[in-house]
C-alpha cells in the first residue's frame, strides 16, 4: 500500500567494491537494458521486410521516424538533421522507460532523478561541445543578447549563464517530477480499492469511484509518458538550435 515503494531501487547482482563504493547491476540497469533490446527489436522487425505497401509493424516505425524527423527539421532544419540520430534515441529511449513503467510490478526509470539528470546532462554537454566545434569562441554569444546597452550587458549576460546552465535542471525534474507525481496518484487511488473493497458490498459500491479515476489516470499516464518524452526530445532540439546559431 505504500505508494513511494515501488520507486525503491534494489541490488539484484553484487558486483564487489571500489574503494567506498558499492557496485551492483540494479532493477533499474535491468530495465534500461529491457528498454534498449524492445527498441532495437521492435525496429529491427518494423523494418525487416521493408514492402511498399508497409504492414502494420513497418507502418508504426515509418511513423514514428516522420515524427520525429519532421520535428527536427521544424526546429534545427536541414543542417540539424545530424543530429536525427541523437534525438531519436533520447526519444524512443525514454518513452520505453516511461512505457515499461506503466506495467504492473514493473520498475519506472524515469522515476530516479539520477536518470534523468544523467540525460540532461548528456545534452547540455553536447550542446556545449557542438557550439564550440561549431563557432568556437563565438559561441559565447549565446551569452550576449543583441541590443542590449553596454551598462546593462553584465546584467543580462550573467542572467543568460545562469539560465543556460539552468536547462538541464528544468530538464530533468520535468520528466522525473511528471514520472513520479503519476506513479504515486495513480498508486493511490488503485489501493482504494483495495482497501474500501474489503468492507463488504458497500465498499464495493465506495470502490467504485476510485476505480473509474484509476482508469481516467491511467489513461493520462500514458499520455504523459509519451508527452514527456517528446517535450524532452523537442527542448533537446532548441538547445542544439543555440549551439548551431548562438545569435539572439
Amino acid at each position: 500500500m505504500d505508494p513511494v515503494h515501488q520507486f525503491i531501487v534494489n541490488d539484484l547482482i553484487p558486483l564487489g567494491r571500489v574503494a567506498d563504493m558499492k557496485l551492483a547491476f540494479q532493477n533499474s540497469s535491468l530495465f534500461m537494458f529491457v528498454a534498449v533490446a524492445l527498441i532495437i527489436g521492435f525496429l529491427l522487425i518494423g523494418t525487416r521486410a521493408r514492402k511498399l505497401v508497409p504492414g502494420r509493424m513497418q507502418s508504426v516505425v515509418e511513423m514514428l521516424y516522420e515524427f520525429m524527423a519532421g520535428t527536427v527539421r521544424q526546429v534545427l532544419g536541414e543542417e540539424g538533421m545530424k543530429f536525427f540520430p541523437f534525438v531519436f534515441s533520447l526519444f524512443t529511449f525514454i518513452l520505453a522507460l516511461n512505457l515499461l513503467g506503466m506495467v504492473p510490478y514493473f520498475f519506472t526509470v524515469t522515476s530516479q532523478i539520477v536518470v534523468t539528470a544523467s540525460l540532461a546532462l548528456l545534452v547540455i554537454f553536447t550542446v556545449i561541445i557542438v557550439g564550440f566545434v561549431k563557432n568556437g569562441i563565438g559561441f559565447v554569444k549565446l551569452f550576449v543578447p543583441h541590443g542590449v546597452p553596454m551598462v546593462l550587458l553584465p546584467l543580462i549576460s550573467l542572467i543568460e549563464i545562469i539560465s543556460f546552465f539552468a536547462r538541464p535542471v528544468s530538464l530533468s525534474l520535468r520528466l522525473f517530477g511528471n514520472m513520479l507525481a503519476g506513479h504515486i496518484v495513480l498508486k493511490v487511488f488503485a489501493g482504494f480499492i483495495g482497501t474500501l473493497g474489503a468492507f463488504g458490498f458497500f465498499g464495493v459500491l465506495g470502490a467504485i469511484a476510485p476505480f473509474l479515476m484509476t482508469i481516467a489516470i491511467t489513461a493520462l499516464e500514458f499520455l504523459v509518458a509519451f508527452l514527456q518524452a517528446f517535450v524532452f526530445a523537442v527542448l533537446t532540439c532548441v538547445y542544439l538550435k543555440d549551439a548551431l546559431h548562438p545569435h539572439h
